[in-house]
């Protein structure tokens, strides 16, 4: 990943404020708290379990070599008993703990993807979607399957390694020496493997999210990638962005394989001391065999969780660093806007000595620079000029999708990005080339916009931009379902159903950003006519694909160079022999 991409990520939770979100989401589950704790008794008592099997098993030694019965049975009677009791009380205490995470986990990811889009557009954008989609899929899933690996491994282990302890030390203090002997082995091992592993693991995620990135641009841009023959530079793109998964993970998992062979190393220390401490103790007779025998299944039992604990912090630091990007997300979450007190809506535009420009690295490249005009309430406005002209730019800093770096932008003379979403709602839509149909009834679709909105007024919104046509085919009405789960609906009847939304909303400032550019396939009428029915009334800013549209503005502005070069009614601009002239003029020779 480059510089300037990691510099456009959503950026990763630092361990404080991923420990205080946590904190948090435990406050807002109901019973969190007795569930965690009802959960560590559970856990407890089955690691006290664990350890009494091999002290009565050590007991049961005594009891063989001694030639009599004895206790025999009660003492095996005991030890099934305390077998069994640590399997249903850690199952009991493993359940627990499972439900709480997996809670937190759906909480966190529904929070995550609520701000993600709650977020600035073009925040989301440079982050990319792919990153986007990364985070609430593969992000959520390997947090929730290290949580489900590694939980259940520490949670066990710490409370097997303490009741051990404790064990130990009543059988004979100096077995748990040999632990303590061992203890700062596994102590430098996991602090060498912790002190690169979560460089190298949130690497390896980051590098995933742009895989899915790459993936999903070649995806949804296919047409435009075989349009221009750039097929072997896309596969090259995302087999760069794959290999660099490959080499992160092999990264990751060198620094595993060095920890291992320290724990290695560990337990032949810790299983050999112990067997030259219960020889040296049995033979001065200290200690009877039985007594050693525990001892010494007790300590190597505890070698199997100080195993699994060295084994999954590599799922516990990929784990993390999935929860660490996801907490990412949320940890400057958008603050609501509050009402501006904007006056009753009348549509009135002024942009005013605006530019902008796209991030700091490139203080000198400015999108738009001293843009300056005003819509009056009810009039039209197109932009024309080349790709690249800023055209899009203004429409989006229009919206209040982005904030200009200089000047301001104001409807009904309130700065735009000042405005609460109520009141947006109430002045402003804007219509891109990319429209999205919502999985559902169509119904359900339109009432997005309104969702007050009768049946009666859906069926003339959609009469108005022309699709009353394309309704009365659908096999429920209103009540067919479309989108990606039903009748997917083509560019242009998709278009003309984003137009009907913006009716049923009934704002009263228009954005039209290439809105009919689909105008050059089948329905290129329609779209035009639904186009201009919008903004009948209501004040417009067009973005003009076709200078049909243009024509027809009361106000046309030429960008050039992200600035307005030229200004007029269609008529004075061709008289005049300008820029727009000559546009004019390939324009009608092309048709």
């Amino acid at each position: 990943m480059t510089a300037a991409e990691q510099a456009h990520a959503f950026p990763l939770a630092t361990w404080s404020q991923a420990r205080r979100d946590i904190v948090r989401q435990l406050r807002g589950v109901p019973g969190a708290w007795w569930q965690a704790l009802l959960a560590a008794v559970l856990l407890g008592t089955g690691a006290w379990c664990t350890v009494s099997v091999p002290r009565l098993m050590g007991r049961i030694v005594d009891i063989a070599t001694s030639g009599t019965d004895g206790d025999l049975w009660r003492t095996a009677g005991l030890m099934v008993a305390a077998a069994v009791g640590a399997g249903v009380t850690d199952g009991a205490g493993y359940f627990l703990l499972a439900r709480l995470s997996e809670r937190l986990i759906a909480n966190l990811r529904e929070e995550m993807v609520g701000t993600a889009l709650g977020l600035p557009m073009h925040r989301v954008e440079d982050a990319g979607t792919g990153d986007v989609v990364s985070l609430s899929t593969d992000d959520v899933a390997q947090t929730s399957s290290a949580v489900m690996e590694v939980l259940p491994v520490l949670s066990g282990a710490v409370f097997v390694i303490a009741a051990t302890g404790i064990g130990l030390v009543t059988v004979d203090w100096r077995f748990l020496a040999v632990i303590l002997l061992v203890s700062p082995v596994y102590w430098f091992a996991a602090r060498s493997y912790l002190r690169r592993a979560p460089e190298l693991f949130a690497a390896e995620r980051a590098s995933m999210g742009l895989r899915a990135r790459r993936v999903l641009e070649a995806i949804h841009g296919r047409a435009t990638v075989r349009a221009f023959r750039t097929e072997h530079d896309m596969h090259r793109r995302i087999g760069a962005a794959s290999w660099s998964v490959v080499t992160n993970a092999v990264g990751a998992n060198r620094v595993m394989v060095r920890l291992l062979n320290r724990m290695l190393i560990a337990e032949f220390v810790m299983i050999t001391a112990t067997l030259v401490l219960g020889f040296l103790l049995v033979d001065h007779g200290v200690l009877g065999v039985g007594a050693v025998t525990g001892a010494a299944l007790m300590i190597i039992r505890v070698r199997g969780p100080l195993q699994q604990v060295m084994r999954v912090l590599d799922a516990a630091q990929s784990g993390y660093a999935s929860l660490a990007r996801i907490i990412g997300v949320t940890v400057d979450p958008p603050r609501p806007v509050p009402d501006a007190g904007a006056p009753e809506p009348r549509g009135e535009v002024v942009l005013d000595g605006v530019g902008f420009r796209y991030g700091a690295d490139s203080p000198d490249t400015w999108a738009v620079t001293d843009v300056s005009f005003r819509i009056a309430p009810g009039a039209t406005v197109a932009l024309v000029g080349a790709s690249g002209a800023g055209k899009t730019t203004v429409a989006t800093l229009l919206a209040g999708l982005r904030e200009p770096t200089e000047g301001t932008v104001t409807v009904d003379g309130v700065p735009v990005t000042t405005l609460s979403d109520a009141e947006r709602a109430t002045r402003l839509a804007l219509v891109s080339q990319e429209v999205h149909v919502f999985s559902g009834t169509l119904r359900d679709d339109l009432t997005l916009a309104a969702p007050d909105a009768g049946d009666g007024q859906l069926r003339e919104a959609l009469a108005a931009v022309g699709a009353d046509g394309w309704l009365a085919t659908l096999p429920d009405g209103l009540d067919t379902e479309v989108g990606s789960r039903g009748v997917v609906p083509d560019p242009v009847v998709a278009q003309q159903l984003a137009l009907a939304r913006v009716l049923l909303r009934d704002p009263k400032v228009v954005v039209l950003d290439e809105a009919t550019a689909e105008a050059g396939s089948a329905g290129a009428r329609a779209l035009e006519d639904a186009a201009r029915r919008l903004t009948v009334g209501r004040t417009a800013l067009t973005v003009a694909h076709r200078l049909d549209q243009a024509r027809q503005a009361d106000e046309i502005l030429v960008m050039a160079d992200g600035r307005i070069v030229e200004r007029g009614t269609h008529d004075d601009l061709v008289a005049s022999g300008g820029r727009y002239a000559e546009l004019w003029a390939v324009w009608s020779q092309g048709r």
